[in-house]
């Protein structure tokens, strides 16, 4: 039995370190990436456009850092919706285009571990009070967890 309660536990740390889910209060997904950040950006853009989604753009946070006079580790948010499903949440509620188009933050930890973080979309659905679009939240989730599951090796 103990043996088996080691693999259990070891098992679920493993998984754990590849993908912490949103917790109630923050409501971010982090992903841990095998890859370094500008193969991680760039399979995330390359599955966007291969799924058809539109791809907004890369803000290269690190730099804009460092033209501030800041010292930012590599990040870079990634940019990307499909208009039909994104905006039908606007139509519930206005202020859900806080949250649309959908952002990926992908960053370097002090470790040198890369990480792809997003916002959950059950929790966008509570924080705008959306009650109304469930089978919408759930294909958004369903595609960005497939665009993440790009950056790892499995």
């Amino acid at each position: 039995m103990t043996t088996y309660l080691k693999a259990l536990i070891s098992g679920a740390a493993m998984l754990t370190a590849i993908i912490v889910p949103a917790a109630a209060s923050d409501g971010v997904v982090t992903v841990k990436s095998d890859y370094s950040i500008a193969e991680t950006v760039a399979r995330i853009k390359k599955d966007v456009l291969e799924k058809g989604i539109k791809f907004f753009g890369v803000i290269d946070q690190a730099s804009l850092g460092r033209n501030a006079g800041n010292d930012v580790r590599p990040s870079r948010l990634v940019m990307f919706g499909n208009p039909a499903l994104g905006t039908t949440f606007i139509t519930s509620n206005p202020q859900a285009g806080l949250d649309w188009p959908v952002r990926v933050l992908v960053y370097q930890a002090a470790d040198g571990s890369v990480y792809a973080a997003y916002s959950d979309f059950d929790w966008i659905a509570k924080r705008h009070g959306i009650t109304d679009r469930a089978p919408q939240f759930k294909m958004a989730t369903e595609v960005i967890q497939s665009v993440t599951s790009t950056i790892r090796k499995n």
